[in-house]
């Protein structure tokens, strides 16, 4: 069997501190392991396609609305988890590039809309293709029913963050 870095690591620590139950570091070590690497990919999987990591979470979210591509800046908060002045700054940077455009809503013209310009989803739909290439040769050593496992544990690990209320 091979051992990786955090196999080291457990072996070290169960040795210096043997009274300790170190098992719950044998799983997350690697997950927090892995997200870092995860997180490396990503960077450079939207870089060969100019985007930054947040640009990809905006356009993809707008993407993923279904035509015509637009959200409110509301929803785009919820879906990018990130503040009011941030998502402002974001979707001015976005607008700048040409990415997305602002208009204001049918329904309240107070509201405004973030839509998705024909630049911003081909940029969001060859950035995500790029991504599947790369996450998909990541999973080729686990055949279908290994990943569906394990895609059904993490998703037992994720859940109880997602459900908590922020």
């Amino acid at each position: 069997m091979s051992h990786d870095e955090v196999d080291r690591l457990i072996e070290a620590w169960r040795r210096e501190r043997p009274d300790l139950d170190v098992a719950p570091m044998e799983v997350l070590s690697r997950v927090s392991r892995l997200a870092r690497h995860l997180d490396r990919a990503r960077r450079a999987a939207f870089a060969a396609h100019d985007l930054e990591p947040w640009e990809f979470d905006v356009l993809a979210a707008l993407r993923r609305a279904g035509a015509p591509y637009e959200l409110s800046p509301g929803v785009l908060l919820e879906q990018t988890m990130v503040t009011s002045g941030t998502m402002t700054a974001r979707v001015d940077k976005l607008t700048a590039r040409g990415l997305v455009s602002r208009r204001r809503s049918d329904d309240d013209r107070r509201a405004v809309r973030v839509r998705l310009t024909e630049l911003g989803r081909k940029a969001v739909d060859a950035a995500l293709e790029g991504l599947l290439t790369y996450e998909r040769n990541l999973l080729a050593d686990l055949d279908d029913p290994d990943r569906e496992v394990l895609a059904g544990l993490l998703r037992t690990l994720v859940l109880p963050f997602d459900d908590a209320p922020d």
